[in-house]
C-alpha cells in the first residue's frame, strides 16, 4: 500500500506536497519522494528510504521549485527494499514525465517483455510503477505534437488500460504540460480530487485519501471514477474523460477495514461510520452466539479498531476502556519484513494499563487478524496484566487468501486462518473465545446506502475481480512473500547499506 499526491497551483507547491505526504504517512513509512516542475520545464526530485520528516530537510525543500508537483509514500513490498525503488519515477522521453503509483500490476512480467521486445524501453528497477510509467510514456510518444494536449493524454491512458491489468491509482506530471491522474477500471485503489479557489485562479489537488484534501484547505470535489483520467494543465484548467471500456467500481474492502484513516471519505463512504457499523454488526453476532456473555469491558487494539470497539461496547451495554497505550513511533507490524522483527516490535508497540485488566473479563477488538502473531502476544499481555478471561473479536472475516492488488500481505501459509477453523484459530491465539465478522455483515456495514456496486474482498473469499489471477500467479506471489524470502531481502539490504557506507 502506498500514498500518492499531486498539486497544480498558482504558487510554490513544495510545502503543500510535504504536508500532504505527512498526512498520508499511514499509507507507507518505508520511502518518500517529491518531484516538482518549474515554469521552464525543469524537474526537481528528492526521494529516499525513510519517513517524510527524515527524507526532506530544509536543504532539500529549498531546491523543490515549481508550481506543480507530485509525491509518494511507500511501505515495504516484496522485492522493494532499496532507495532505487522509491518513487516518483522519471523518464526524459517523451516530453519529460514523472509518475507515482499506488497498487499492483498483475501482468508485470508480460509488460516488461513487451516494453523491451516491442517498445524498446529500458527498465532500471523491479518496480511495477516504473513499468506503468514506461507504458504511459510509450503511448504518449505516438503523438506528433511538441506538447501533448488533453485528447492525446486520454488516448494514451485508454491504451494503457487495455495493456495493464491489476490495481492502480496513478498521479503523473508532464513537464510544461500539467498533472494527470487515473484509476484502474475497477477502482480498486482510492484517489480523489480537490479544489481551492484563490484570488488568481483555482488550485487543484490529487490525493489517495480525502484527509489530505481537508488538511491542506482544499474542498473535496469527488473521487476519480474507475477508468477515468483527470488532466489539469499548467493554466489550471481541468479536463476529464472516461478512458476504460467497461468500468465497474469495486474498491478494496481492506481500505475500510484497516488502511485508510477514519476521517477519510472513500467513494462517498465514511471510513469512520463504516467501522462503527462493523462494531454494531459484531455486537449483534455476539448477542446471537454468546447471549449469556460475561464481558466486563471492551478494549480496542489501537488505533484502527477504535471506531468499531466504541460502537460494539455501546450496542452490548458494556463499559469501553482504553487498555493499551501505543508507541506511535513503531510501524505497522504485519507489513514488516521478517518474523523476528515483527515479534520484537509488538511489545515495543503496545503497553497494557494493568488497572484496566485486573480481575476483569476483557473483550479485545481488532480490525482484522492476519498472521496472528500480534494477536497472540496481545492476548498473553492481557493475561499477564491480570485479566481473568480474554475474549477476542475481529471486525473483519478470517484472512485466508493473498491480496494481489497492492497490499503486501504475507504468504497464505503464514496466515493464522490458513487451513484452520475458528476454534483452531482460537486455540492458536490463546483466547477464551474468538468471534469473526461475517463477510455479509462486513459488506452491509460498509455499503449501508448501496453507494458501491461491489467490493474487492479477495483476501476473505478468493474472488479476484480482475479475472486474471490463476494458481501459477498466486504461487509466484507466495514465493516473494514468505518470511524466508523477506529475510533474504533484509540480508541483501544490509549488504547494500554496507557497501554504500
Amino acid at each position: 500500500m502506498c500514498g500518492i499526491i499531486g498539486i497544480v497551483s498558482q504558487t510554490e507547491v513544495n510545502q503543500a506536497l510535504y504536508d500532504g505526504l505527512t498526512v498520508l504517512q499511514h499509507r507507507g513509512q518505508d520511502a518518500a519522494g517529491i518531484v516538482t516542475c518549474d515554469n521552464e520545464g525543469r524537474f526537481f526530485l528528492r526521494k529516499d528510504n525513510g519517513m517524510v520528516k527524515d527524507v526532506f530537510h530544509t536543504r532539500h525543500m529549498l531546491k523543490l521549485n515549481g508550481n506543480m508537483g507530485i509525491g509518494h509514500v511507500r511501505y515495504p513490498t516484496a522485492g522493494c527494499s532499496t532507495s532505487a525503488e522509491a518513487q516518483p519515477f522519471y523518464v526524459n522521453s517523451p516530453f519529460g514525465i514523472a509518475l507515482a503509483h499506488n497498487g499492483n500490476l498483475t501482468n508485470t512480467k508480460v509488460l516488461k517483455d513487451e516494453l523491451f521486445q516491442s517498445d524498446r524501453r529500458h527498465l532500471n528497477t523491479d518496480s511495477d510503477s516504473e513499468v506503468l510509467l514506461n507504458v504511459l510514456a510509450h503511448e504518449l510518444q505516438k503523438t506528433s505534437k511538441l506538447k501533448p494536449q488533453a485528447e492525446d493524454i486520454f488516448k494514451a491512458v485508454e491504451t494503457l488500460h487495455r495493456r495493464c491489468k491489476g490495481a492502480y491509482a496513478v498521479v503523473s506530471m508532464i513537464a510544461e504540460v500539467g498533472v494527470l491522474a487515473f484509476r484502474d477500471p475497477h477502482g480498486i485503489r482510492p484517489v480523489v480530487i480537490g479544489k481551492k479557489e484563490t484570488a488568481t485562479g483555482n488550485d487543484y489537488i490529487i490525493s489517495s485519501e480525502s484527509v489530505a484534501v481537508d488538511s491542506l484547505g482544499y474542498t473535496l470535489m469527488r473521487d476519480i471514477a474507475p477508468g477515468e483520467c483527470i488532466f489539469i494543465d499548467t493554466s489550471g484548467n481541468i479536463h476529464s474523460q472516461q478512458c476504460a471500456e467497461n468500468p465497474v467500481l469495486s474498491p478494496c474492502m481492506f481500505e475500510y477495514v484497516y488502511f485508510a484513516r477514519p476521517d477519510s471519505i472513500i467513494d462517498g463512504i465514511s471510513v469512520h461510520k463504516s467501522r462503527m457499523r462493523m462494531g454494531a454488526k459484531l455486537a449483534q453476532k455476539i448477542k446471537r452466539d454468546f447471549p449469556a456473555h460475561d464481558i466486563d469491558v471492551v478494549m480496542p487494539i489501537p488505533d484502527t479498531s477504535r471506531s468499531s470497539a466504541v460502537q460494539l461496547a455501546e450496542e452490548l451495554g458494556v463499559a469501553y476502556r482504553e487498555g493499551f497505550i501505543k508507541n506511535r513511533y513503531i510501524g505497522r507490524t504485519f507489513i514488516m519484513p521478517g518474523q523476528t522483527q515483527r515479534k520484537k516490535s509488538v511489545r515495543q508497540k503496545l503497553n497494557p494499563i494493568g488497572l484496566e485488566f485486573e480481575g476483569k473479563n476483557v473483550l479485545l477488538v481488532d480490525d482484522s487478524i492476519v498472521r496472528g502473531t500480534t494477536s497472540q502476544q496481545i492476548v498473553q499481555m492481557a493475561r499477564d496484566a491480570g485479566a481473568r478471561k480474554v475474549y477476542f473479536a475481529s471486525a473483519a472475516p478470517p484472512v485466508r487468501y493473498p491480496n494481489v492488488y497492492g497490499i503486501d500481505m504475507p504468504s497464505a501459509e503464514e496466515f493464522v486462518a490458513h487451513d484452520r477453523d475458528v476454534e483452531q484459530i482460537r486455540e492458536e491465539l490463546g483466547a477464551d473465545w474468538l468471534i469473526y465478522q461475517d463477510i455479509e455483515d462486513l459488506e452491509l456495514a460498509v455499503n449501508k446506502h448501496k453507494d458501491v456496486e461491489g467490493f474487492d474482498t479477495s483476501c476473505f473469499d478468493a474472488h479476484y475481480i480482475t479475472g486474471d489471477i490463476d494458481q501459477s500467479y498466486l504461487d509466484y506471489i507466495d514465493s516473494l512473500r514468505n518470511d524466508s524470502s523477506k529475510d533474504e531481502v533484509e540480508k541483501d539490504s544490509a549488504v547494500i547499506e554496507l557497501h554504500n557506507n
